[in-house]
C-alpha cells in the first residue's frame, strides 16, 4: 500500500510524516495534576505500544505537572489545550513536546500569535484540531450544517492563519463522530495539503461499538494511504485504544504487532471449547515478540487446510487435536496437551 507523502514533523523523540511508520496515540483520562496517576497510566500505555500520549492542560497546575511527568515516561507528551492560550504557553514552558489547539476557540489573532511565537522559539509543533462540534457559525451557515467540506475549510483557514505568521511546524486533525463524513473529509484535505494528518473517529463510543466504528473509518482512510498518526477514541481504558489501533494497522499491513491469531467462528462440527481455547491462545501469544500467524481451528477435518497459510496452528476435535506447522500436521495430541504443545513450538521459534 502506497502512502501519501507528507512533510516530516518531530515530536520529541518521535518523527511523523515522510516515510516514518504511522504512530499510535492515546490520551490519559487522569487528572494531569495527579502526577503519580498520570505517569502510571502513561507507562501502561507505553507497555501496550503507544507511541505518543496526550494529556489535558486546563489549569496552570496541570501545565506545571508536565515537567514532572516527563521525568518518568519515555514517549512524547502532547498538551491538549482548550480556550485559554495561556495554558498553551505554560505547557510549552514546562516541556510539552507538542500542543493541540483549535485556534478558533483560543480567541483573538493576537492570542494565537502569542502561542505561535512561543512554539517557534522552542521549535514545538502545533496540532491544529478541528471537529464537528467546533465549526464556526459562518461555515455552518454556508454549508447548511456540519459537512466534510466545512471541516476541511475550517481546518485550512486556521492552518493558513498560522502559516501567515511564518510558522509551518504543523499537524492537522479533522474529526467527526460521523464515520462517512470523517472519511470524506480526509479524502478532501489530502488533496489540499502535504502536512501530516492525525486521524481518528472522534467520540466513537464504548469499546465494542467504538472499535467497530473506528475500524471501519480508519480502515477506509488508511487504505487510501492517508494518515500519519492515529487515535482510536473509546469510552474505556486508554490501553484498549492502543490495542485496537495496533490491530487496525496490523490488519492493513501497516505495522508489525507481534503474533496475529486467527480463529474459525465455530459451527456444528465443533466438538471442543474453541472460544475458550482461542482466548487462551491470544493470552499465551501476547507474551511473545514474534512476527507469526497462529491459527486456532475447531475441526480436525478442515483445520489443516484452513490453517495452511498460518505459521503455526492447532485444530481441536473430540478429546484430541492436531498441532500444525506451515499447513502440515506435526502431531496428534490429547486435547489437554494442545496448548502446552503450542507453547513449546513458540518457545522453540523464539530461540531460533
Amino acid at each position: 500500500m502506497s502512502r501519501r507523502h507528507t512533510t516530516e514533523v518531530r515530536i520529541g523523540s518521535k518523527i511523523i510524516g515522510g516515510d516514518h511508520p504511522i504512530a499510535i496515540q492515546s490520551m490519559t483520562n487522569t487528572k494531569t495534576e495527579d502526577v503519580e496517576a498520570t505517569v502510571r497510566q502513561i507507562l501502561a500505555l507505553e507497555e501496550a505500544g503507544c507511541d505518543i500520549v496526550r494529556s489535558t492542560v486546563p489549569t496552570l497546575e496541570a501545565a506545571k505537572a508536565l515537567g514532572e511527568i516527563k521525568k518518568y515516561i519515555h514517549i512524547p507528551l502532547v498538551a491538549d489545550i482548550h480556550f485559554d492560550y495561556r495554558m498553551a504557553i505554560a505547557a510549552m514552558e514546562n516541556g510539552a513536546d507538542k500542543i493541540r489547539i483549535n485556534p478558533g476557540n483560543i480567541g483573538s489573532r493576537e492570542r494565537v500569535r502569542a502561542v505561535v511565537d512561543c512554539a517557534r522559539e522552542r521549535d514545538i509543533p502545533i496540532r491544529v484540531g478541528v471537529n464537528s462540534g467546533s465549526l464556526e457559525k459562518d461555515i455552518l451557515a454556508r454549508y447548511g450544517g456540519v459537512t466534510a467540506e466545512g471541516l476541511v475549510e475550517s481546518a485550512m483557514d486556521k492552518v493558513h492563519m498560522i502559516q501567515e505568521m511564518q510558522y509551518d511546524n504543523l499537524v492537522i486533525s479533522i474529526k467527526s463522530s460521523d464515520v462517512l463524513m470523517c472519511i470524506r473529509a480526509h479524502e478532501l484535505i489530502a488533496d489540499r495539503t502535504d502536512l501530516p494528518l492525525h486521524v481518528g473517529i472522534t467520540e466513537a463510543g464504548t469499546v465494542k461499538k467504538g472499535t467497530i466504528r473506528s475500524a471501519v473509518g480508519l480502515g477506509a482512510i488508511l487504505s487510501q494511504g492517508i494518515g500519519d498518526t492515529i487515535r482510536v477514541s473509546l469510552t474505556g481504558d486508554p490501553v484498549e485504544e492502543v490495542e485496537v489501533a495496533k490491530e487496525i494497522l496490523s490488519s492493513l499491513g501497516l505495522r508489525r504487532s507481534g503474533i496475529h491469531v486467527v480463529s474459525c467462528p465455530t459451527c456444528g462440527r465443533t466438538s471442543i471449547d474453541l472460544i475458550g481455547l482461542a482466548n487462551q491462545v491470544e493470552e499465551l501469544t501476547a507474551g511473545y515478540d514474534l512476527d507469526l500467524k497462529v491459527a486456532v481451528m475447531g475441526c480436525v477435518v478442515n483445520g489443516p487446510g484452513e490453517a495452511k497459510e498460518a505459521d503455526l496452528g492447532i485444530a481441536g476435535g473430540k478429546g484430541e487435536g492436531l498441532l500444525i506447522m506451515h499447513g502440515e500436521v506435526v502431531k496428534k495430541l490429547p486435547e489437554e496437551e494442545l496448548l502446552p504443545a503450542l507453547k513449546d513450538a513458540l518457545d522453540h521459534w523464539e530461540e531460533q
